[in-house]
């Protein structure tokens, strides 16, 4: 078979994706607006009782370090902010939405485990450059997205992929382009396109391996960062996992000191924990 693809391949695979709840789709496009009619999008997260009790058990989770105990969508906006409550909406939604695909080498739970992994990370980077968390995570959560498209629209192709992966030893991007002629990046862009992403998250996912890139963004310097270091904890337990290369100029933007790498370390691990016993089944 022949193995390559196309980007308009990909782009007509896209219409066989589940769909994100109608609220979530509209929270991620409204992600750099402020005049957001809170109450409404309350109001309407409350209707989907499942996606409700996700949310609420992770802004209950002490990496969210509230004093009380919120039950209503309305209560964590009111203790968390809108921006925190609407990153928590997003990741409930979004780690329950793709159904695990028969390809053969792919580990579906691994994959959210590494992207839980990244966003907790970048989040926790995110608060020691005092840049906004909340874009952190959501970019770290869906930095990957582009590999879930792949494999659930063209799952004997990504086999192949890492079939190629295996006998070469290299990381997946390399496998990627070398077998499809197009990577997990590309294919996030066009999802990103598809469920109308704001700027902020395409920048993030599209610079998130070459963050040197004039224009890439600083978000995409963290999510960077925040991918190596997550690969390096090995946080989705995959046997013989390769770390990608660190951009040098990614490591100089966020200068870390050995203190500050330590923290950022010890910190990633213990909220990871939590937030994945919520957000994986």
């Amino acid at each position: 078979m022949n193995t390559a693809l196309t980007y308009d391949e990909v782009v007509d695979g896209l219409g066989d994706l589940p769909s994100l709840p109608a609220v979530v789709m509209e929270l991620l496009n409204s992600i750099d607006q402020e005049d957001v009619d809170i109450a409404v999008l309350a109001k309407k997260v409350s209707h989907d009782q499942a996606l409700t009790a996700k949310t609420l058990r992770l802004a209950n989770s002490s990496a969210y370090s509230l004093q009380v105990k919120v039950t209503t969508i309305q209560q964590a906006i009111t203790y968390l902010g809108f921006q925190t409550t609407r990153n928590l909406i997003t990741a409930a939604a979004v780690t329950g939405c793709f159904a695990e695909t028969r390809c053969a080498g792919f580990d579906h739970k691994a994959f959210w485990r590494h992207s839980i992994g990244s966003a907790t990370c970048a989040k926790v980077l995110a608060r020691h450059l005092r840049f906004n968390q909340d874009y952190a995570f959501t970019a770290g959560l869906l930095h990957d997205i582009g590999r879930l498209v792949l494999v659930s629209c063209f799952p004997r192709h990504y086999e192949k992929v890492l079939a190629w992966r295996a006998r070469h030893d290299c990381v997946l991007l390399q496998a990627e382009r070398a077998v499809l002629g197009i990577d997990h990046v590309e294919a996030g862009l066009a999802l990103a396109e598809h469920w109308n992403f704001s700027d902020t998250m395409r920048l993030a996912i599209g610079g998130h391996h070459a963050p040197e890139q004039s224009g890439a963004g600083f978000l995409a310097t963290i999510i960077h960062v925040a991918d190596v270091i997550a690969h390096a904890l090995d946080l989705a337990q995959v046997e013989d996992e390769l770390v990608p290369p660190l951009s040098e100029v990614a490591w100089q933007a966020v200068h870390l000191d050995d203190a500050a790498c330590l923290h950022l370390l010890r910190e990633t691990e213990v909220q990871y924990e939590e937030i994945a016993l919520v957000l994986l089944p």
